[in-house]
Formats: C-alpha cells, structure tokens, sequence
C-alpha cells in the first residue's frame, strides 16, 4: 500500500471529491486515515497529492514543496472568483491585435517574478475569524483580506489562440456543467450567456486566450496573477484553464 498516491484531479472535482472517488476505486484504503497536501479549485486539474496512513501526519512538507502549473488566460473579462466559475464584474473589447497584446505582457511579466505579498482571492477557503473568505463574499459583508508571501520562480508566454463567442460559451457551459455542489452555476451561467449570446457585435467578436508556464512556492493562487496580469496591462483577464503539473519531485 502507498502512502503517498498522485492522482490527476479532474476538472470539476473538488480535492475532497477526487480523494473519495479513489477510495471507492481502491477499496483497501477504505479504513486508512487519508488526506490531500495542497488544494486545487474546482475548475483546477492535475497533479493533487494524496496521504495515507502515517504520512498523514508529514502533510506540512508536502504543503511546503514547489508547484508547477499550466494556466490559459482569457483576455475581456474580469469575475468575482478570478476564473471561469464566477461572476463577470467587468468586460472590455480588446482592440489590441494578437502580438501587440502579446508585446505588452511581455512587459509586464518580469515585475512578477520573485518575493511578493499575495491577497488571497475573496472566493477561496482561507478562514477569518472561523469562517471561510467565500462566505463573507457570498454574503457581501466586508471583512479584511489576509495575504501571504508568494515567491514566483519562472513565468513564462506561451501560444496564443482566439475563440469567437458561440465556442467560447460553449467551452464555458461545458465545462461549468462538470461542477457539482453549489458554486452559484446558474447565475454564473445567466452571465456568460448575457455577456455572450445576445450582442450581435459580440458574435463577431473573437476571444484572446494566451497560454503561460509558472513555477512558484505553495500557496500561489494562478488565478490572482491571471487578474493582476489584467490589471497592470488594464485589459479584464481571468484564468480560463488552470493544470497543475508539478509538486516537489511529483508529476504525473
């Protein structure tokens, strides 16, 4: 029996979620204490550590490896949770081509690497005074935001691609469909289809979407530096994929 499992998270799939459906398939591991070193959101995939037996009690090294991500941003649109899986707050047309947008993150991207304090995102389990970040946001009660020391290694552009409006939404419903529980999917949904579907001048539109690779400490929330990105170059970004690759020596 292992005591240290890698499981490729899948879309949709709280790290909770995908621990259960392990222990289902392996029943063996039914009556072994069991947990997950390092969380990753719903819309998030790739590699979620799972512990077993004694090595539970070894989580706190585990917290503390390096990370490797994937991550796709969507260029447009900024939401209340960084990501897809939120409300829109604020859209903008790009009028920037592909390489003059690609040019002006250029830019931008050196100012991320290195020590920095990181708020963390109102939509995420972090607890205040006992209770999570996301409740106070749901509610919309005021309440201040903790930070956290991030450290960025590497962050580096990949390819860049566009997606008119009918496959962008389509993407989004899809894979906003994958989500069980309540994360407010049907607002969220009423959203993207108003911001997507009813403008005819939107129709025409298509959709800039870059890839990156980042390597950073634990801790660092890819979808807070989709939105900071966003803000420095005062385009609306979010994280539209999200895939972590890497923890510590553990890949898939």
């Amino acid at each position: 029996m292992k005591n240290t499992i890698v499981l490729n998270k899948k879309e949709g799939e709280t790290p909770l979620e995908s621990l259960e459906n392990f222990r289902r398939k392996n029943p063996k591991y039914l009556n072994v204490p069991m947990t997950y070193a390092g969380r990753l959101d719903p819309m998030a995939s790739g590699v979620l550590l799972l512990l077993a037996g004694e090595e539970v009690k070894n989580k706190g090294k585990y917290l503390a490896l390096e990370k490797e991500y994937e991550f796709e941003v969507l260029f447009g649109f900024a939401t209340d949770t960084y990501d897809i899986l939120g409300k829109v707050v604020s859209s903008k047309k790009v009028t920037l081509s592909k390489q003059e947008i690609k040019e002006k993150i250029k830019k931008h991207l050196k100012s991320f690497i290195g020590e920095s304090m990181q708020k963390y995102p109102m939509f995420s389990s972090k607890t205040v005074n006992g209770k999570p970040l996301f409740y106070y946001a749901r509610k919309g009660e005021n309440v201040k935001i903790p930070e956290k020391k991030i450290f960025i290694k590497k962050l580096s552009l990949g390819k860049i691609k566009e997606l008119d409006s009918k496959k962008l939404f389509n993407n989004i419903e899809k894979r906003i469909a994958k989500v069980g529980g309540d994360f407010r999917q049907k607002d969220i949904l009423e959203g993207w289809k108003d911001k997507l579907k009813t403008s005819s001048e939107i129709n025409e539109k298509k959709f800039i979407i870059i890839s990156f690779k980042m390597c950073c400490s634990s801790g660092t929330y890819v979808r807070n530096v989709a939105n900071s990105l966003g803000n420095l170059i005062k385009i609306p970004a979010l994280a539209f994929t999200i895939k972590r690759t890497k923890i510590g020596k553990y890949m898939l």
